[in-house]
């Protein structure tokens, strides 16, 4: 288990790296594409379809390395309440109903990427499967985090946050 975890460790804070840079890209873009249109009157037509792809990257990244630290959504203050071992019942369950979701991304995403493989974003000359990238990485992200927090679970120990 000590792989997995020093594996997830490092996917875990290069995955954020990633959200960080798409964001910080989001942003140039999206400051670039608003002055060329409004100052110079000069549209780019492709501000808007990288834009598209950096919002994807940075949900997708940001909610995977989330995943990894435990800072996606809960019921923290109704958990707390419930007996112990009902809590890691509970964190077992959400742990587990994770997976399924992450796998649901990685076949949904797979699935989309590969039926529209031979299409390309006009403005980008990049294929559309391109958008579905960061859907499919942020399944397996999800589900490496989720197995490492259900292995630490079961060996009674808890995952260290990537970001300390």
């Amino acid at each position: 288990m000590a792989w997995l975890t020093a594996l997830n460790s490092r996917l875990s804070r290069w995955t954020m790296y990633l959200a960080c840079a798409c964001l910080a890209g989001l942003l140039s873009v999206v400051v670039y594409g608003v002055v060329l249109r409004y100052v110079f009157n000069a549209a780019p037509p492709y501000v808007e379809q990288l834009a598209l792809l950096l919002v994807i990257s940075v949900a997708m990244f940001g909610a995977s390395a989330g995943v990894r630290d435990a800072g996606h959504i809960g019921l923290d203050s109704l958990i707390a309440v419930l007996p112990e071992r009902v809590q890691g019942f509970v964190a077992l369950l959400v742990h587990g109903l994770s997976i399924v979701f992450a796998l649901a991304l990685l076949v949904g995403g797979g699935l989309m990427g590969a039926s529209t493989h031979g299409m390309t974003i006009p403005t980008l000359g990049l294929s559309e499967a391109s958008r579905y990238l960061p859907v499919v990485l942020a399944g397996v992200l999800i589900t490496l985090f989720s197995v490492e927090h259900i292995g630490a679970r079961l060996a009674g120990q808890q995952v260290s946050p990537s970001w300390h």
